[in-house]
């Protein structure tokens, strides 16, 4: 595998959406030692032509930053090569982000994997195994408008590749990205994956369907009855692929959340029960602005990630012949 350049680096960030936007916005603030430039790649003529008049522009919990940036609709061939190019689309238009900004990809660049769901696979048959990091985005972020977003929770990346290989260009990436989050390597990018795979088949369904954010809606029993049933088949499945899903940042253990045989089928809860449906109260409270990223997509006109999501949960299911009737009914 090539080594990554020394250096200041170069960043194409595909698409600027809530979670692009957010890391745009950060990424401006990278020192110029480490980061030369930043592009953003959007389709949006609104969020272009509002970069261009009064820069992008990013509000938290530590207050507002941002600046100028450079937000284009397309590259031109003059266009020097990237060192990373970070893949911010929903899932559904990954491969189509990956083929549009390949020829721009250095040739000891990475493509690098924001969606959620297992999209690394995806991207890896375009562009070789060996080109591909993932980066799981354990914060959220949302859109206030037109080149403006909020950081809505805390979190951190976790970087690496899905075979657990080490990558010399991952180190430089969690580098680069400390500017938006904290930042960690790790080998089990795999477990990680699944984790955050498991949370958002449960969180962004069940948001999408009930039209309304996690902290209005997890109070509802049967909300969080769904919710664990959702969870505890995609970490089944992920035991049957050999992956052991991982904690990630502030979130909770999937291992221990996932339901028993007897907790599948209780009537009355148990106290084990009473604990995992406690949890995600809590969770609901802490995360209450939650609003799921697949009712913005559909609000948008565009097609809705649940076959990144539940879809994959059950294909793979399937494979194993792992059951897995609640992602199939989502």
């Amino acid at each position: 595998m090539a080594e990554a350049a020394e250096g200041p680096a170069r960043v194409l960030v595909v698409g600027v959406g809530s979670i692009g936007g957010v890391v745009l916005g950060g990424l401006l603030q990278q020192d110029p030692a480490v980061l030369s430039e930043v592009v953003g790649l959007s389709s949006n003529a609104d969020v272009r032509a509002a970069v261009a008049a009064g820069g992008l522009r990013v509000r938290s919990s530590l207050g507002e930053h941002g600046g100028p940036a450079r937000v284009v609709a397309e590259l031109t061939a003059d266009e020097p090569p990237f060192d990373y190019v970070l893949l911010a689309t929903q899932p559904p238009q990954v491969e189509a982000a990956t083929r549009e900004a390949l020829p721009w990809l250095a040739p000891d660049g990475r493509m690098v994997v924001l969606q959620n769901g297992l999209c690394e696979d995806r991207v890896a048959a375009l562009v070789g195994a060996d080109r591909v990091l993932g980066a799981v985005v354990g914060w959220g972020a949302s859109t206030l408008g037109p080149g403006a977003y909020e950081r809505t929770s805390e979190g951190a990346f976790v970087i690496g590749r899905m075979d657990g290989a080490d990558d010399p260009a991952a180190p430089r990436l969690a580098r680069l990205l400390e500017a938006v989050a904290p930042a960690e390597t790790s080998p089990s990018l795999a477990g990680a994956r699944w984790s955050k795979l498991a949370i958002n088949s449960a969180i962004s369904t069940l948001g999408t369907l009930g039209g309304d954010t996690l902290g209005r809606l997890m109070p509802y029993l049967v909300v969080r009855r769904l919710a664990l049933h959702i969870m505890t088949e995609t970490v089944e499945v992920a035991r049957a692929e050999g992956v052991r899903v991982q904690k990630l940042s502030g979130t909770f253990d999937l291992d221990w959340l996932a339901l028993t045989a007897a907790e599948k089928a209780a009537v009355v809860g148990s106290p084990a029960l009473l604990a995992k449906h406690a949890l995600l109260l809590a969770v609901g409270a802490r995360y209450r602005r939650l609003r799921s990223s697949m009712l913005a997509a559909i609000e948008r006109g565009r097609p809705p990630a649940v076959d990144f999501l539940n879809g994959e949960v059950v294909t793979r299911g399937a494979r194993h012949g792992v059951p897995t009737p609640v992602n199939a009914a989502a």
